[in-house]
C-alpha cells in the first residue's frame, strides 16, 4: 500500500496543458479494462503496473498492484471492509488532505470503494477521485485528478471514465473474502438476546408464584 501512495503522490505533483482527448479501452489484464486516453503511458515501478494519461479535464491513473504472496485471505465482509477503511486512510495520510463521500459501491460482482480527497498545496485545491478494488491477489486504484475550479467540467469526462470500468465475471466475492455469510447485525443480537432473556424472567416469575400459590393451598 505505502508503495502505490509514493507512486500516486509522484504522479500527481503537477498536471498542465490538456487537450480535448478521446478516451479508448486499455486492458489493465485479461479481468479488468477501463478508457484512457489514446496517449496513455505504461510504466512498471516497484513490481506494478501503472497506467497514466491526461484528458481533457484531468488527469487518469490506474494502479494494478499484485498483493504479497504471503497475504492471508480475508474471511468475512467486514475484514475487507477495514483493508478498504486503512488504504483510505494511508492515502489521507500521505497527502495531508481531506476525504469526502465516501462510500461504498458495486463494480461487476465485487465490493468497490470510492472517495473524494481534496488537498491544497498553495496553488490552488485540487480533488482526487478513487476508486478502489480489492481481491485476494491484486489491488486495482483507479483514480481521476482534477483542479477544483475545473469541477462542472471535469464531472462529464470522470463519469465517462469511471462508468468504462469492467470486470470480468469470472471475479466473484470469493476472491476478495471467503465467507459470504453476514452473520446477525447488532440489532438483531439485541432483539434475540434481549428476548430471551425477557422470556427467562417470565418463566421464573411463573415457577416462583406457583409454588407461592401451591404452599397457600397446603
Amino acid at each position: 500500500m505505502k508503495k502505490i501512495i509514493v507512486i500516486l503522490s509522484l504522479l500527481l505533483s503537477a498536471t498542465a496543458g490538456f487537450a480535448q482527448v478521446a478516451l479508448s479501452p486499455v486492458k489493465i489484464d485479461s479481468l479488468v479494462t477501463i478508457s484512457l486516453p489514446k496517449e496513455f503511458t505504461k510504466k512498471d515501478t516497484l513490481g506494478q503496473s501503472v497506467y497514466s494519461g491526461k484528458g481533457q479535464y484531468g488527469y487518469m491513473v490506474v494502479i494494478r498492484a499484485p498483493n504479497a504472496e504471503n497475504n492471508a485471505p480475508l474471511k468475512k465482509e467486514r475484514d475487507l471492509n477495514k483493508v478498504l477503511q486503512d488504504y483510505i486512510k494511508g492515502i489521507k495520510g500521505q497527502s495531508d488532505g481531506n476525504t469526502l463521500n465516501v462510500r461504498d459501491t458495486t463494480v461487476g460482482h465485487l465490493k468497490a470503494k470510492t472517495f473524494e480527497l481534496e488537498t491544497d498545496q498553495g496553488a490552488g485545491k485540487q480533488v482526487r477521485n478513487f476508486i478502489i478494488i480489492y481481491t485476494q491477489d491484486i489491488t486495482y486504484t483507479f483514480e481521476y485528478y482534477y483542479e477544483s475550479l475545473r469541477k462542472d467540467l471535469a464531472q462529464g469526462e470522470y463519469k465517462t471514465y469511471a462508468s468504462s470500468l469492467k470486470i470480468s465475471p469470472e471475479l466473484k466475492r470469493t476472491d476478495q473474502y471467503l465467507s459470504m455469510s453476514k452473520g446477525l447485525s447488532p440489532a438483531a443480537k439485541i432483539g434475540i438476546y434481549g428476548g430471551g432473556a425477557l422470556l427467562l424472567v417470565l418463566v421464573i416469575v411463573f415457577f416462583v408464584r406457583k409454588k407461592k400459590q401451591q404452599q397457600l393451598e397446603a
